[in-house]
């Protein structure tokens, strides 16, 4: 069913000048602007090359139009796209008469929105389209494109239908408990279970790597001064991103540098050496290290191999933090490079000056996060997919343990609320407020 929020517009390429600039117009006063915006009759999906004039039929750009009727257009509804020159100036002038027209300016995401509201799209997908305009890397796209595609979809709602089975064989068991056969101890229900906990671990594992292509992983670089925090950027950014000398103390703000290894996105955070210091400025880069350090996926805290006593440092870090030890400067010793693994945490041993142990480093980050860079059918995963998945695991685990004790109650209960947490994937369930979060992060024309 079609959505009631009347016409829509927007410009739909990036702001500033341009060779092309494209508006977008979708709403039930479709038709009734073109006319009166181009002085004729528009065949669908056919290009026409036309004039665009005001209300005293004065122009005011000519290009291409096109017009896509619903309900077989992205929103579901009647839509004009008008590509006209990217002028700044007579892209607005020609937004301005579209509105004048009957159209309002749409927010952002509306478009995709109203395609989702008119099944065009499910939210997985609906949020694919945003991945996709936002994707840093190739891999990215590429999951961001599979997920648009209905990849990440079809498996989410496989495993909705078969917990929708599954409740109905449940809850008639249920029903009919005085029968002679016990349907709940006959085998069948935990058989099914466990492929259902077995497909959700392997989809979680999916879902991850997609996560770190749309995300990443945040790396702070931490250590006292002079330990060779900026030589690591300069060396992972691969050009002289923060500046290196011998003095100590040379980094006091923070530095922000987005790499990608094998197609996962990097965002590595130099800060300033942590010591005492009475210096105000340095006293400042200090604290903002500490604060970059609590929001830190992992710290790589920079020690000089040649003096490696950290506790000092450790003692003022973050007890839920993960941090890596690394030994920097080994040449100086003539170490090799290893990683070292103890039950008090990863040491890695390297010279960034030679590059000697910089692969151990760089294999080290993937794997601690389990990236596989040749993984196939990576779909694009966000957050609360995550959240919704794991949810799902522990619905579905909680009805085994039911199980065993032949509560059915509360082994359907469990179903219904794995079902629901899956469903707020493709918004199967969802409420305005997730829609409007969502939607809300999207760039206006899309």
């Amino acid at each position: 069913m079609l959505i009631n929020g009347g016409t829509i517009a927007a410009i739909a390429t990036p702001p500033g000048n341009g060779g092309v600039g494209i508006i977008r117009i979708s709403g039930p006063l479709v038709s009734q602007i073109a006319t009166q915006l181009l002085n004729k009759t528009l065949t669908p999906r056919l290009a026409h090359y036309s004039s665009f004039v005001d209300e005293h039929a004065v122009i005011i750009d000519s290009g291409i139009a096109l017009y896509f009727p619903g309900p077989a257009s992205y929103t579901g509804e009647d839509i004009l796209e008008l590509q006209g020159h990217g002028g700044s100036v007579v892209l607005d002038m020609l937004l301005r008469r579209v509105l004048a027209l009957g159209a309002r300016l749409a927010k952002p995401g509306e478009f995709t929105e109203r395609a989702f509201l008119n099944n065009k799209l499910d939210l997985a997908q609906a949020e694919a389209v945003a991945d996709l305009i936002e994707s840093s890397t190739e891999q990215s796209v590429r999951s961001a494109q599979k997920s648009m595609q209905g990849v990440f979809s079809t498996q989410v709602n496989e495993l909705v239908e078969e917990l929708t089975e599954l409740r109905i064989y449940v809850e008639a068991a249920i029903d009919f408990v005085d029968e002679e056969i016990d349907f709940l101890s006959d085998g069948v229900v935990e058989n099914r279970l466990t492929r259902l906990q077995q497909k959700l671990t392997k989809i979680q594992a999916t879902a991850q790597q997609g996560r770190l292509l749309r995300d990443g992983m945040t790396i702070v670089l931490a250590g006292k001064p002079n330990a060779g925090k900026s030589s690591l950027l300069n060396a992972l950014a691969g050009h002289e991103a923060a500046i290196v000398t011998d003095i100590a103390g040379t980094t006091r703000d923070v530095l922000r540098e987005r790499i990608q290894l094998d197609g996962m996105p990097l965002h590595i955070i130099d800060t300033a050496g942590l010591r005492e210091s009475d210096n105000a400025v340095e006293k400042e880069g200090i604290r903002r290290a500490h604060a970059e350090i609590q929001k830190a996926d992992k710290v790589l805290l920079l020690i000089d191999a040649r003096d490696p006593e950290t506790q000092s440092i450790l003692d003022t870090l973050p007890k839920n933090v993960d941090i890596v030890k690394i030994y920097n400067k080994i040449d100086l010793l003539g170490i090799a490079p290893e990683i070292a693994k103890t039950e008090h945490g990863t040491s890695i041993y390297l010279s960034v000056k030679t590059g000697s142990g910089m692969e151990l480093l760089t294999q080290y980050l993937k794997q601690s996060v389990g990236f596989n860079a040749s993984a196939d059918n990576v779909f694009i995963a966000r957050r609360r997919h995550i959240e919704a998945l794991n949810k799902g695991q522990e619905f579905v685990e909680s009805a085994i343990e039911q199980l065993k004790v032949q509560a059915g109650e509360l082994v359907a209960e469990d179903l219904r609320q794995a079902q629901n947490s899956l469903g707020e994937i493709t918004g199967f369930v969802s409420s305005d407020d997730l829609l409007g979060k969502i939607f809300s992060s999207f760039c206006i024309g899309k």
